[in-house]
């Protein structure tokens, strides 16, 4: 097969400069070789450096794409045995049970809500002063 240019996206590029520049700035060798006169022009920045090397293909990283698999295979549907059926109407029909005895719980529980409601009044402006001026003439 025919080696062919590799062409990298801006984001596998910025990845493999930063990947490089790391490595340089905690001592790693420079592989190529530079004057110094070049790297006080580049004032010893790892990222330069990096990229000098990248656009000189110096450079051993690689990078892995991962590709999608073109296979194809065709879903089937997996009838269920007759057992399995019946058990389904089962318990949906226990559910069903559950489901009206919660609801009649629920209508009794409203219901007695209802009555302590009527039971309890609602606190007026007039009743608060009354109570007020009891316990103040009980003091």
């Amino acid at each position: 097969m025919p080696e062919q240019k590799q062409e990298f996206t801006r984001y596998e590029t910025t990845r493999i400069l930063g990947a490089r520049a790391l490595q340089i700035a905690m001592n790693a060798p420079i592989l190529l070789k530079v004057s110094d006169e070049e790297l006080e022009k580049m004032r010893y920045d790892p990222l330069k450096i990096a990229e000098m090397e990248f656009n000189s293909g110096v450079l051993p990283i690689t990078v892995k794409r991962p590709l999608p698999e073109k296979t194809e295979e065709a879903l089937k549907k997996i009838p269920l045995p007759k057992k399995e059926e019946k058990d389904t109407e089962k318990t949906e029909e226990a559910l069903e049970k559950k489901d009206t005895e919660k609801e009649k719980l629920e209508e009794k529980e409203e219901e007695e809500i209802e009555k302590q409601g009527e039971i309890m009044e609602l606190a007026t402006p007039a009743d608060e002063r009354e109570e007020e001026t009891s316990t103040e003439q009980a003091i």
